[in-house]
């Protein structure tokens, strides 16, 4: 299994935003949305703000594959659900930790339950 080097996760970390374009049943790409993307650990993590409505997240439940951009990398991934309660609390800690200058009215749906159910690791392909 592919993993993220250092320098790949430092880089996508210190990003505001990453760019995910999941891809479509045919392998194309769908067009490149911009959302908001947290390290813990040796992962990256991304949530639907708009939970099961967000049009990426429907497609990436549909394919598990796509493409990132952030911090001038670029890479296939494969995506994958998160469940894990203890890694979702150090989750939502990331979101808030990183995003906190946005102050609630945008960090608050990030932690939510409706977002916390969309949450999904980044793995590199």
């Amino acid at each position: 299994m592919a993993t993220w080097t250092s320098e790949e996760l430092s880089r996508i970390e210190a990003a505001d935003e990453l760019e995910i374009a999941p891809r479509r049943r045919d392998g194309t790409l769908r067009k490149p949305v911009p959302i908001w993307v947290v390290r813990t650990g040796d992962d990256l993590y991304v949530r639907s703000y708009k939970g099961y409505d967000g049009a990426w997240f429907r497609a990436a439940l549909a394919s598990h594959e796509g493409r990132i951009r952030a911090g001038g990398v670029e890479k296939d991934v494969t995506f994958t659900e998160e469940a894990d309660p203890d890694v979702n609390e150090r989750i939502e800690a990331a979101y808030r930790d990183k995003y906190h200058r946005y102050g609630p009215t945008y960090v608050d749906p990030m932690v939510a339950t409706q977002a916390r159910a969309t949450t999904l690791k980044l793995l590199p392909r």
